[in-house]
């Protein structure tokens, strides 16, 4: 029988753990220093353009129908497994069901990522930094000839670390790979070891980057930092109901967003550019009257926390992001949904804790408490992570005092959405790639279906 060093398998682990994490949070940093200096840029033609209503107009939709058909060509000519968050990518390598090439994923992610991004459509940093990450994770196992199981560990530990690096939060990472990836991932005291590393690491170096050029990863998200109290127990019912409304809502976004995709995948190719224009059109159009309704949400949340916005506007915010962001999926360019749905949580969040502080203003003090907590239920009504979710929003918000509301609501939403037959949406989406893949391999054999 092979004899086991435990000590230098834990000091190999513990190795690779970290090179993944330097690596994952050095592309993280760049990847959101390239976004904010475009936006940036774009601000400041913008501010240059005040007087100038038509150029400023005009400036926008060519900026943003320019990116995003930059971005389309990447993924529809180059590589078309990055479409989309690519964590249902990342899901399928570790069932062994897709493939995952680090060499052509990475460069075409990142730079296409930024490009949508930069669009101004409704999508997230965090779904281009997870498939980023795993692919730095497959580089890792290649560089130093590892074996299959070591690649499984490293693609996980990677995308963990892409997760941790897209919101500063290294602990949602970690439990991103164990909650999201259950299925897939093969557990042992190693490959958790290996996670904790990359996940710790990437974020150390992310930090480190970005204060060395003096930025500050919170600051750049617009995150707010105001802590709330802890609210009375006899509050508490109003978090379950809260959880349960969202347990709907994220069954109604999974449905809708995958009938986005699918109205896109089946235009043809001349009609599909035709809407890629209009898309980009408009969202350069609403980056200068509505900005709040485009965007990854970073800016709209702060206003919804700070109680800027009214109720009616709340409402119709919510309704025109909810819109914006299933359009913007489902063009099929890179990019997450976390971010939008931390926005649209935060918006109905406020909306509902006005409400609830009109109506029992002896229990709810704070309407701000019901933005925080709903920062998490939709992501995890839609995800199925609860604590992923809880601890994500915690990390970011540092409310630490609102963990007992932030669990019933979000385990309120989970099980709403279970009885409403719903199910996680990258389940969904990695199906439905394995479904549209089958039927473009058929397709090249000669075999319609």
């Amino acid at each position: 029988m092979k004899k086991i060093h435990y000590p230098k398998e834990i000091a190999r682990s513990t190795m690779y753990g970290g090179v993944t994490g330097v690596l994952v949070g050095c592309v993280g940093a760049l990847f959101q220093l390239c976004i904010h200096w475009i936006d940036a840029g774009q601000q400041a033609a913008f501010n240059a353009l005040y007087d100038h209503l038509f150029l400023k107009c005009l400036l926008a939709v060519v900026l943003s129908t320019t990116f995003l058909v930059l971005s389309l060509l990447i993924v529809r000519k180059l590589v078309p497994e990055t479409a989309g968050s690519g964590v249902q990518e990342i899901e399928g390598v570790l069932e062994n069901k897709r493939q995952l090439n680090g060499w052509r994923v990475l460069p075409a992610k990142f730079i296409g990522g930024v490009l949508s991004l930069s669009s101004g459509l409704v999508l997230g940093r965090e779904g281009p930094t997870i498939q980023m990450g795993g692919a730095i994770g497959q580089w890792v196992k290649n560089i130093f000839r590892l074996d299959e199981q070591h690649a499984h560990i490293l693609i996980a530990a990677g995308a963990g670390a892409g997760l941790a690096a897209a919101f500063d939060a290294p602990l949602a990472g970690i439990l991103f790979v164990i909650e999201e990836m259950r299925q897939q991932f093969k557990y042992s005291f190693r490959s958790m070891q290996t996670v904790i590393i990359a996940c710790v690491v990437a974020d150390i170096f992310l930090q480190m980057i970005l204060q060395s050029g003096g930025y500050n990863i919170r600051q750049m998200m617009d995150i707010d930092m105001t802590t709330y109290k802890a609210v009375p127990l006899s509050s508490l019912w109003l978090f379950i109901l809260f959880g349960a409304i969202f347990g709907a809502l994220g069954v109604l976004f999974n449905k809708y967003l995958i009938r986005s995709l699918n109205f896109f995948a089946r235009k043809n190719n001349k009609i599909f550019w035709r809407w890629i224009v209009v898309i980009g059109v408009a969202t350069g159009l609403l980056m200068v009257f509505f900005p709040q309704v485009v965007g990854g949400g970073y800016k709209v949340m702060p206003e919804a926390l700070h109680g800027n916005i009214t109720l009616a506007i709340l409402i119709m915010l919510f309704v025109l992001r909810f819109a914006t962001t299933l359009i913007s999926y489902g063009t099929g360019v890179p990019g997450g949904i976390f971010a939008p749905m931390l926005a649209l949580g935060t918006i109905f969040g406020m909306f509902f804790g006005t409400l609830a502080n009109f109506l029992f203003p002896e229990l709810i003090p704070n309407p701000q408490v019901f933005a925080v907590a709903g920062m998490s239920a939709l992501f995890t009504a839609t995800v199925s992570a609860p604590l992923t979710g809880i601890v994500l929003v915690v990390e970011m918000t540092m409310n630490y005092a609102l963990i007992l509301p932030l669990i019933l609501t979000c385990f309120s939403a989970t099980i709403a959405a279970i009885f409403m037959g719903g199910s996680p949406i990258y389940s969904t989406l990695l199906s439905r790639t394995l479904v549209l893949a089958k039927r473009k391999k058929l397709y090249l054999f000669g075999i319609r279906k």
